[in-house]
């Protein structure tokens, strides 16, 4: 069984600010050793698992974090930016048997989550399917479904991992931290955490022919509230594209994946707005 694993930094065991995720700061090379170590976890595990073969895709702003030198050496992996048209889950395809997501964080705008956003902090202040507010791994869960891939294990913050077990069927969850406020947490120890993303990832590939993709009902109304009007001017520009407020547009599609490379193509505009 082929294994797809996207790592994202903020949910990572022993991350809290926003120094730690930010490229130049004094805090950011142990921020990307933390990552890697996490990632080797959910490798080691999903070889454990009955993994036949796996590919991690660096998943944290600019995406080239990963230590590559220090990745486990069976695994291959995807990085640089920006990864289009599937971003966090660029390579992504019907051949994978599940999809792994570690060091996740929760939506934007979630009460006591650390480091909370949805795929841009910067321009991104709401995103919304068929009305509901949805979080990176929900997007990155139904791109997945497309493709009739499921979603076998989330890690992060008790946030993040509280949503993921209500949303995304049969998913396994690892909590390594919980949430105090967006800067603010209690964590495991970064071995405790990888003990635990290491079993948990075992359990997930080896479960997976029991998991169910993550496929909402369409059609399907893709939202994007964004942090300033100028944003706005910019994201109309896409092709089907409605704008229903000052700084809210609208995109509506039959076809999931339309919409998401709609969502990313509003994101890549809007971080041009000076």
């Amino acid at each position: 069984m082929k294994v797809f694993i996207s790592v994202d930094m903020e949910g990572i065991a022993g991350i809290a600010h926003g120094r730690q995720v930010s490229r130049g700061s004094d805090d950011y090379p142990e921020s990307r050793r933390l990552m890697t170590e996490e990632a080797n976890a959910a490798v080691a595990g999903s070889f454990e698992g009955g993994a036949s073969s796996v590919v991690v895709n660096d998943s944290h702003g600019d995406m080239y974090n990963l230590l590559q030198e220090a990745l486990d050496a069976r695994a291959e992996l995807t990085l640089g930016s920006p990864k289009v048209p599937l971003s966090m889950m660029q390579g992504l395809g019907p051949e994978f048997g599940v999809a792994l997501f570690v060091g996740y964080h929760a939506a934007a705008g979630t009460e006591a989550a650390v480091l909370d956003h949805t795929y841009s902090g910067r321009t991104l202040h709401d995103v919304r399917v068929n009305g509901e507010s949805f979080s990176e791994a929900e997007l990155n869960a139904a791109v997945a479904g497309t493709f009739g891939v499921p979603v076998g294990l989330v890690t992060g913050d008790d946030k993040i991992c509280e949503v993921a077990f209500k949303r995304l069927p049969g998913v396994r969850t690892v909590a390594v931290k919980e949430g105090y406020g967006a800067a603010v947490a209690r964590s495991l120890h970064p071995s405790a955490a990888r003990a635990a993303i290491r079993e948990g990832a075992a359990a997930a590939v080896g479960g997976a022919s029991d998991l169910e993709p993550f496929r909402p009902p369409g059609p399907y109304r893709f939202e994007v509230d964004l942090m300033r009007s100028g944003m706005a001017d910019l994201c109309f520009l896409v092709p089907g594209s409605r704008r229903t407020g000052p700084r809210t547009l609208l995109f509506e599609t039959e076809d999931f994946l339309e919409g998401f490379r709609c969502l990313l193509a509003w994101m890549y505009l809007a971080s041009n707005d000076s």
